[in-house]
C-alpha cells in the first residue's frame, strides 16, 4: 500500500474500540474499599488465607535485602488465571481501569529475603513461592499472615514494570496441590551449569513467552548452581526482554535487509506507535513524546516531554536509563517481527503517549501494541526521509524538534516549516 493512502485513515476499527476502552472509571475507588470485605471473608480466624495463586513478586527497595511476595485474587480464585499479566491483555482489550482493577484484586503476601538465600531452595516461603513460579498455571495455596492487609495500594507512577495491590506480612505459605510444571523449565532446574542468559534463551526457544520466563527468573530458578538469585520483577521483565532480543538479533544479523521503507502503526492504551523500517544494517532506536497531562507528564501547562535511546549493528551493553523498559520491550517487538521474515532493518520506533494514558499499566502495552503492529497493512515510503516527514504530520511536535532529539532523524534535510509550532 502507497503511503498516502496508508495515512488517510485516522483510526481502525480495532484501534477505536481499544481507545474507548482506555476512558477513565471511577468504579475503581468502590472496588478497592470492597476489598476488605473480600478478605475478611476469605480468611479463618488464624488469618489463614485460602486461595490461588497465579503469579509472584519481587520488589527491589533495600536490594539485597527484599520484599518477595505471593499474589493471590482475593475474592477471584475461580478465575485466577486472567490476572496474570500477559499477552491475552491485549487481545481482550483490557482498559487502564480493567488493569488496575485486577492488580489491586492481588494480596501480596511477603516477606524480606536475602537475594542470596534461593539456591536449591523447595521448603518453606520461599520454596513455595518458586513452585508458584514455575508452575504453567494458577495453584491452590495456603497463606498464614501476621495480620490484615495494609490498604496503601501500591499501584504508583514509579512502578511502571508491575505495580500490585495491598499487602501482608506473611508467616508461611504451603501448596495445597502439586503444580503441573513444563519439561522445558523442569530441564533448566536441573541443570545447574547453565547460566542464566542460555536458560532464557532456551526457554523462548521451546516455546515459553517473556512474561513467563520473567516469573522463573525472578523467583532465583535461573542460573548457575549458588549464583541463582532471586530477581526483582522490575528488573527481570526488561532482563528477559534484552536477552530474548539479543538472541533474536543473531537470527537477523546476516539476513538480507528488507526492500522497501515500511511504516506500520498501533495504537493501545492512549499510546500511538508508529515503527519505521528501512533498508540497511541493523539499526534500532525509540523517541518518545509524552503530551502534557499524561501520566508521565502530568502539568498539563508543560510542553511534550521527549526522550529516546539508539543502538547501531553491535547493540548496546549499558542499560538504557532515558527511556528504560518501553526501549527494551519495544524492541522485542520488532526483532520478533524481522526475524519472523529472514530480515533486518534500520528501526525507528516513534511512541506518542497521549494525555488519554492516565494511570501506568505496564510496559507489556507497549510489548504487545509493537507485536501487533506488524499484524495489519502497511505503507511504503519512496525514502526513509519522506516517511519520516509523513508520520511526523501525525505528531505532537514539528521534525525539527524531533530531529534535535533523534540520531536517526538529525540527518535528515530541513526547511523553515520543520520548526513550527
Amino acid at each position: 500500500m502507497k503511503l498516502d493512502d496508508f495515512m488517510e485513515f485516522e483510526v481502525n476499527e480495532r484501534a477505536e474500540r481499544r481507545r474507548l476502552a482506555a476512558e477513565k472509571s471511577y468504579e475503581l475507588l468502590d472496588h478497592m474499599e470492597s476489598f476488605q470485605h473480600r478478605f475478611d471473608e476469605a480468611t479463618s480466624g488464624d488469618s489463614m488465607f485460602g486461595s490461588v495463586s497465579p503469579s509472584i513478586f519481587v520488589g527491589r527497595s533495600n536490594y539485597p535485602k527484599v520484599s518477595t511476595g505471593i499474589l493471590s485474587p482475593v475474592g477471584h480464585e475461580a478465575d485466577a488465571a486472567r490476572f496474570e499479566t500477559n499477552a491475552g491483555w491485549y487481545e481482550e482489550g483490557v482498559s487502564i481501569s480493567d488493569v488496575f482493577e485486577r492488580r489491586t484484586s492481588l494480596l501480596n503476601s511477603n516477606r524480606a529475603a536475602d537475594v542470596t538465600s534461593v539456591h536449591d531452595a523447595w521448603d518453606g516461603f520461599l520454596g513455595t513461592q518458586r513452585e508458584v513460579a514455575i508452575a504453567d498455571r494458577p495453584v491452590d495455596v495456603e497463606i498464614g499472615l501476621d495480620d490484615g492487609p495494609n490498604l496503601d495500594f501500591d499501584v504508583t507512577a514509579d512502578d511502571i514494570a508491575t505495580p500490585t495491590g495491598p499487602r501482608a506480612r506473611a508467616q508461611s505459605a504451603e501448596l495445597t496441590e502439586n503444580p503441573h510444571v513444563p519439561r522445558p523449565v523442569k530441564k533448566t532446574l536441573e541443570d545447574d551449569d547453565w547460566n542464566a542468559q542460555g536458560a532464557i534463551t532456551y526457554l523462548y526457544r521451546r516455546g515459553l513467552d517473556v512474561y513467563d520466563i520473567n516469573t522463573v527468573l525472578s523467583a532465583g530458578a535461573l542460573g548457575r548452581g549458588e549464583n541463582r538469585r532471586l530477581v526483582p520483577t522490575r528488573w527481570s521483565i526488561t532482563a528477559v526482554d534484552d536477552t530474548v532480543s539479543e538472541y533474536l538479533r543473531g537470527t537477523v544479523r546476516d539476513a538480507p535487509s528488507v526492500d522497501s521503507v515500511q511504516v506500520w502503526r498501533n495504537e493501545y492504551l492512549g499510546n500511538a506507535f508508529w515503527v519505521v523500517l528501512a533498508p540497511g544494517d541493523w539499526e534500532y532506536e525509540l523517541v518518545e513524546m509524552k503530551a502534557p497531562g499524561s501520566i508521565w507528564n502530568p502539568d498539563p501547562a508543560a510542553g511534550v516531554a521527549m526522550s529516546s535511546a539508539h543502538e547501531n549493528r553491535e547493540g548496546r551493553t549499558a542499560y538504557v536509563e532515558e527511556t528504560a523498559g518501553a526501549y527494551y520491550a519495544a524492541r522485542l517487538g520488532v526483532l520478533e517481527h524481522l526475524s519472523s521474515v529472514g530480515r533486518q532493518a534500520k528501526v525507528l520506533v516513534l511512541r506518542h503517549v497521549s494525555d488519554e494514558y492516565w494511570g501506568p499499566v505496564g510496559v507489556w502495552q507497549i510489548r504487545e501494541a509493537v507485536r501487533n503492529a506488524f499484524e495489519g497493512e502497511y505503507g511504503e515510503a519512496e525514502t526513509f526521509e519522506a516517511a519520516v516527514r509523513s508520520v511526523t504530520d501525525h505528531l505532537p511536535v514539528p521534525l525539527g524538534r524531533l530531529r534535535s532529539k533523534s540520531t536517526m532523524a538529525a540527518g535528515l534535510q530541513s526547511n523553515l516549516a520543520d520548526f513550527g509550532a
